[in-house]
């Protein structure tokens, strides 16, 4: 459905916030149908809260609902320059970025380029005799190679040194058996998956994931075109801010979009009937089940939860358990994707806050971008609310 069958305009004050501009667009069916009302105030009410207990400068929400797109824009992309939130700013989605990952390495297997299973070393000779002799590309997406940290160490800051510090990285735990979130960890799986398909990791996004997907205002690299268009971050002292070049930084959270790009990417996860057959295979692949910590089934790049659910649990897999090792409960063979599930992630970087959710056998999702890192748990419970409200 295209989302410029109507656009309505307002501007107003929210819980206290200065004057912030409003925007959502609506097929003139659903408006008409009168389930826009409801929404606007769910969303306004908790966005609103949210942005200001957090001083956030600008926000902008995308919600579909079996098929109908609204886009709430809050705030200003810029505080110097006082640009609005609009539906062309890019926002930073740090860690989201690696449900994107994922997809690019689930395509190269299906198209025979990778396996799963396979060793990591094969696909970077330089690591031959290592630990990655015994650590799979599974293992690296899902975060199980055996205690990769969440950071590689300051020093490490070109692919020399990248390469010299896995060869003489150790695993504390046997791969597998234990889930520790690290970028190292499925940076190295992106990374491999490109020298598997022969081309850039950048390239292949740019050039081939991102148009199969049909999003066209998303990048790694932003074009001079768009670098207007591209909001700055803020950091904890109020610094504009953005993502600065870090060594497999593109894998693990290089992502920028605009709120209605990443609403199309829940979308085409939740019916990607639309899609070749190979694009369709690789999104299941990442809603499959590899194994159980906790409450939350971990994908590959996706966190999944059985729906219903309450939010509790959905805090605790999110947030509680992000930070430190956890045992695995590993499943003898991936489960296959299911529907009633919600599944989500959360991503940041300096200056930006990000969160997707979806829950497909409801056909209902959300999209959360910001430009201040907040805290997980206030997304987390914003978008619960607003999902909550969605399920009546």
């Amino acid at each position: 459905m295209s989302r410029r069958q109507g656009h309505v305009w307002s501007s107003f004050a929210i819980c206290g916030l200065a004057t912030t501009s409003f925007f959502f667009s609506v097929s003139a069916h659903a408006t008409e149908g009168g389930g826009l009302g409801q929404l606007d105030r769910v969303v306004n009410e908790t966005i609103g809260a949210v942005m200001k207990e957090h001083d956030i400068p600008g926000m902008a929400v995308a919600v579909t609902v079996g098929g109908k797109r609204y886009v709430f824009n809050y705030g200003v992309a810029s505080k110097e320059s006082g640009q609005g939130v609009n539906d062309g700013t890019l926002f930073e989605i740090g860690s989201v970025s690696k449900t994107f990952t994922a997809t690019l390495a689930s395509y190269a297997q299906v198209r025979g380029m990778l396996s799963l299973i396979d060793s990591a070393s094969k696909y970077l000779p330089a690591l031959a005799g290592s630990s990655f002799d015994r650590i799979s590309l599974l293992d690296l997406g899902t975060y199980t190679a055996g205690g990769l940290p969440l950071q590689f160490p300051d020093q490490v800051d070109n692919h020399e040194k990248m390469v010299a510090y896995y060869r003489g990285w150790r695993p504390v735990y046997a791969a597998g058996t234990t889930r520790l979130y690290s970028n190292p960890s499925i940076g190295l799986f992106g990374y491999l998956a490109a020298r598997s398909m022969g081309k850039p990791f950048d390239d292949l996004m740019e050039q081939m994931l991102f148009p199969a997907l049909g999003l066209t205002h998303t990048y790694m690299r932003v074009p001079k075109s768009q670098l207007a268009n591209y909001a700055y971050g803020y950091s904890r002292n109020n610094k504009p801010i953005r993502v600065t070049p870090g060594v497999l930084d593109s894998e693990a959270y290089g992502v920028k979009t605009t709120a209605t790009d990443m609403l199309r990417f829940i979308e085409v996860n939740m019916n990607s009937s639309g899609l070749d057959d190979a694009f369709q295979r690789a999104i299941a692949t990442t809603h499959a089940g590899y194994y159980k910590v906790g409450p939350m089934t971990q994908g590959l790049g996706w966190e999944i939860y059985p729906y219903p659910t309450n939010l509790d649990r959905l805090l605790e897999g999110s947030s509680s358990m992000a930070l430190k090792a956890n045992s695995v409960n590993k499943f003898a063979s991936p489960l296959p994707p299911q529907k009633d599930v919600l599944i989500n992630k959360t991503g940041s970087t300096n200056g930006f806050g990000a969160y997707a959710a979806f829950i497909p056998a409801k056909s209902i999702g959300i999209v959360m971008l910001a430009n201040r890192n907040y805290p997980i748990p206030a997304r987390i419970k914003a978008a619960y609310r607003i999902l909550t409200a969605l399920d009546h």
